[in-house]
């Protein structure tokens, strides 16, 4: 089915980004996949096409356009090269950015956003810890007052980019008695006294994308390097969200239709019992649900594409699409390798590698049982209600914006980073 959403300067700029893949990445792809790291030179080749700064004003190197279809297809041939591609970028290009963008001073843009949009300051954000994953209203991670500065103290785990940063943008407690609201953000600098990496974590999948633990011992810090309003975070996080797992979406059945593409080429060519295996009617049933799948699901996300432009995304819309997609994509990168048998078992083959980087999509950015709480809730399907104040009396279903902002406060800051 023709896509709707994009322009032709969408289309040029797709071309740009495919031909930077083809050039900068492919040539390199088992030696990143070896060493666990993409390495610095793509990301400044990156910077210098103008991609790192989608969405940064022009006065700070950026390209000056919020319009977020950019992003998107961005991030549709980064997973085309290999899922990790996309979540390393996107962590820069679609998480951090905002931060950066909308919750700092002047004072601040200046001093990061420049090396943001070249490359040379390489981000991360740093939410999950080992005992506080999806919730995030769990976390330990603290920021005390020591006269005029803020002494952090903790550890996080599963960051992405986490190995290789510059500037990691913290989520920590600033008051212990106030639960999610008592939750600030730092932009810490790596090379900041009493910080340090630990290992860089050995996955199941997306080896080229380097993830660590990291670690605050005694960071001291000013009100220079905090993000947003003391005490602000938890509301930032949730008002980001919505991007975040937008931004998943896209990815998530971009790397699943690569697979279908290459499915497809594979069912035509290979042989069993004398003629292609795409020739018995199960093969051809299992590919046109398949394909039915992934052309379903476009339609819905490049909606949500298009309304996040128009600034009528909604939390819960972008739940669906984040659960959806991951459901889907896994979905069909199953039957991918099913379709291709031993071959597709094998770590030579894409479709083996697809198959084992796409797992880890139904747990972050909110685990796909998350989004389907709050879906739910947004249902009005909520932790039972008390008991009405006079009888015949029901409370309204918590349906549209002011469900959804009661839904944010309970549901919205759940994450996990990877």
């Amino acid at each position: 089915m023709r896509r709707t959403i994009f322009e032709d300067e969408h289309k040029w700029f797709r071309e740009t980004v495919r031909t930077f893949v083809e050039r900068e990445i492919h040539p390199v792809r088992e030696r990143i996949r070896q060493q666990r790291l993409i390495e610095r030179r793509i990301w400044h080749r990156a910077g210098a096409a103008g991609f790192l700064g989608l969405g940064v004003p022009a006065e700070h190197g950026g390209s000056g356009t919020a319009d977020f279809r950019f992003n998107a297809v961005l991030g549709e041939e980064l997973a085309r090269a290999g899922m990790a591609y996309a979540s390393s970028f996107g962590i820069h290009t679609d998480v951090v950015a905002p931060y950066l963008v909308e919750s700092t001073t002047p004072a601040q843009r200046e001093r990061w956003l420049p090396r943001f949009c070249t490359g040379e300051l390489i981000t991360a954000i740093a939410m999950t810890e080992p005992e506080a994953g999806s919730d995030l209203r769990a976390l330990r991670t603290s920021a005390r007052r020591d006269g005029s500065a803020w002494v952090l103290n903790g550890s996080k785990t599963f960051i992405t980019n986490g190995y290789s940063a510059d500037l990691v943008v913290v989520a920590a407690r600033t008051d212990a008695q106030s639960g999610q609201t008592g939750i600030t953000l730092f932009g810490v600098e790596t090379g900041s006294a009493g910080f340090t990496r630990g290992r860089k974590l050995s996955k199941t999948g997306q080896h080229e994308a380097d993830t660590a633990e990291l670690f605050l011992e005694d960071v001291w810090l000013t009100d220079e390097d905090r993000i947003g309003e003391l005490n602000g975070g938890f509301k930032l996080m949730v008002q980001r969200l919505t991007q975040e797992r937008l931004s998943a979406a896209v990815a998530n059945l971009a790397h699943a239709t690569v697979a279908l593409e290459q499915t497809l080429v594979y069912a035509r060519e290979r042989k069993a019992f004398g003629r292609p295996i795409g020739t018995f009617q199960n093969s051809r049933f299992e590919l046109a649900a398949m394909t039915t799948e992934i052309d379903v699901t476009q339609a819905y996300i490049d909606r949500c594409v298009q309304a996040h432009v128009d600034g009528e995304l909604t939390g819960v819309d972008a739940a669906k699409a984040k659960w959806w997609s991951a459901e889907i994509q896994n979905r069909v990168l199953d039957r991918c390798v099913q379709l291709f048998g031993g071959y597709g078992y094998m770590e030579e083959y894409d479709v083996a590698r697809a198959w084992a980087d796409a797992r880890v999509t139904k747990i972050w950015a909110g685990s796909n049982e998350i989004m389907k709480e709050i879906i739910g809730r947004s249902l009005g399907l909520g932790d039972p209600a008390p008991a009405p104040a006079a009888e015949g009396h029901r409370p309204a279903p918590r349906t549209g914006l002011a469900g959804e902002k009661a839904i944010n406060q309970r549901n919205e800051g759940c994450r996990d980073s990877i």
